[in-house]
């Protein structure tokens, strides 16, 4: 019996030791829950470079044919985008319950084959044909029309008809049935003290206005003096052929006139007086294309509806143009212009969608069409947006728009001194996560509207625009044409864009007031 006690008693003794040991240990720990700032630093880590390149490897890939808004190939790329957004949970931003908002737009298939040729007398009345360079020497106009011109050459100057000015290139000189060679843009420019006269010359610097006025004057075709780069921001005047050339091209037709090109450009600038001539030179140029009035452009928006009741209905809108050039003979990749802005744009909106912590105020994501094409003033798709927002302007709180941020190793931005108290977020991300090299200057937009920033600032908003700049100096021009490919493109600059604007858009979007409103 006392043996049996003893066991017991030994096995109580036992537990409560071992009780005891335990109650001894230490507690677990117990990790505290993630902070605010934790979770939204996680979310900026989804940005990857490897992923942004991925995407522009897609938008620049031969499926999506350049992109030219309108075209098969550009829907493609819209339904691609459309997918992404979809998957992470971004709701649709468009018009009715879609990712899109549609709007009229014309546009021109342009096909391989064609000449740029000047004919250069031979002895005994024979001619020996001198063929430009495509790309290096010329590249078809981008809202040519088909057919084949052979015909001399007339200067005309900036090819402007302006009697409120006193001013037209086209008096004295007969083009009918002719080729025109004209300068692009306006003999005053827009800055300084020549600003109030740039702005009366404004209205005859439309790539469409100058096309319009040759043809309207009885030219038959055009070599535009403007790269030679293509763009397809001009308006199609049936059966009127024209390409864009260089100093090549230009040199020869001025060869053996006894005047000087450079000093004859100097002079209309300094006299505002035309310098027109017939040259003598003959030129054969041709192109074949389709124009397609009906065409439908289409804007994609996706969007992040803010969690505060009342800051939700003001929004912030992030986007680039989604659209390039198509194809001018050739596939026109576009990789910096514009698809880095695209994978920037949407490694933004991933991250935001994946955060735990969500923005107080809507996020809108914005890919544009028609940037680089219109029959009217250019930068088409935010133009109609400007003119029939889905989001009221005055709510929009700032658009960030982004051109080219795909090749370099700093940023830049216009409108950070237009609107100091945006930049001061900008500064702070910067700082705190990126630690990129930054310059800003103003928004100005004195000129034509050559980026999607320029509507939404006309009509008030506080807008700015950001790329990269600096690195190593490219080996070859490549804006608005073959060579702007992904092997250039910079992944650790996009990645870095992307984290700032991301930090950025976290951060002022939960501010109680906020007013860039000059």
């Amino acid at each position: 019996m006392k043996t049996l006690r003893r066991q017991v008693t030994a096995v109580w003794l036992a537990l409560a030791f071992a009780a005891a040991g335990l109650l001894a240990q230490p507690a677990r720990q117990v990790a505290p829950p993630a902070t605010d700032e934790a979770k939204i630093l996680e979310a900026m880590h989804l940005i990857s470079s490897h992923t942004l390149h991925g995407y522009v490897e897609e938008l620049v890939s031969e499926k999506f044919a350049g992109r030219l808004t309108g075209t098969k190939e550009y829907e493609a790329c819209v339904e691609w985008v459309e997918s992404l957004l979809r998957g992470w949970g971004v709701e649709p931003g468009g018009e009715n319950g879609t990712y899109r908002q549609l709007f009229p737009n014309p546009y021109t298939v342009v096909f391989p084959g064609g000449v740029c040729e000047m004919h250069i007398p031979a002895g005994e009345g024979g001619v020996i044909r001198k063929p430009y360079a495509y790309e290096d020497e010329f590249i078809p106009g981008g809202t040519t029309g088909s057919g084949e011109v052979t015909a001399e050459v007339v200067y005309v100057g900036y090819g402007i008809t302006a009697p409120e000015l006193g001013y037209d290139d086209y008096k004295g000189v007969d083009v009918k049935g002719k080729i025109v060679l004209m300068e692009s843009e306006v003999p005053v420019g827009p800055r300084g003290d020549s600003l109030d006269e740039f702005k009366k010359w404004r209205p005859y610097s439309f790539h469409q206005v100058k096309l319009k006025s040759a043809a309207a004057h009885g030219a038959k075709g055009m070599i535009y003096n403007y790269g030679p780069i293509g763009n397809p921001n001009n308006a199609y005047v049936e059966g009127f052929v024209y390409h864009h050339v260089g100093e090549a091209v230009v040199a020869d037709v001025f060869a053996g006139t006894g005047r000087v090109h450079k000093e004859t450009v100097d002079r209309i600038r300094k006299e505002l007086k035309p310098q027109s001539f017939a040259t003598g030179k003959t030129m054969t140029i041709s192109n074949t294309s389709e124009h397609r009035p009906d065409g439908v452009g289409i804007n994609l928006l996706g969007k992040i509806t803010g969690t505060d009741p009342t800051l939700k209905d003001e929004v912030i809108i992030i986007g680039g143009h989604l659209d390039h050039l198509g194809r001018l003979w050739e596939l026109m990749p576009g990789a910096n212009d514009n698809a880095t802005s695209v994978a920037v744009g949407l490694g933004v909106a991933e991250a935001i969608a994946k955060c735990a912590v969500k923005p107080k105020r809507t996020v809108v994501f914005f890919f544009f069409g028609s940037e680089e094409q219109s029959e009217d003033q250019g930068t088409q798709g935010s133009h109609y947006y400007t003119d029939h927002p889905i989001y009221p302007l005055d709510k929009t709180v700032v658009f960030i728009n982004m051109e080219g941020p795909g090749i370099g190793d700093k940023i830049s931005a216009s409108g950070g001194t237009t609107y100091p108290a945006f930049w001061d977020f900008v500064e702070k991300a910067n700082a705190g996560f990126v630690h990129r090299v930054l310059r800003t200057g103003p928004a100005s937009y004195p000129g034509r509207p050559r980026q999607d920033s320029a509507w939404f600032f006309w009509k008030g908003v506080p807008s700015l625009t950001f790329g990269a700049y600096g690195g190593p100096r490219l080996p070859y021009p490549t804006y608005h044409n073959t060579r702007d490919s992904i092997e250039l493109v910079t992944p650790e600059i996009m990645e870095d864009v992307a984290q700032l604007l991301f930090m950025t858009i976290m951060d002022l979007s939960d501010e109680l007031a906020l007013d860039f409103r000059r």
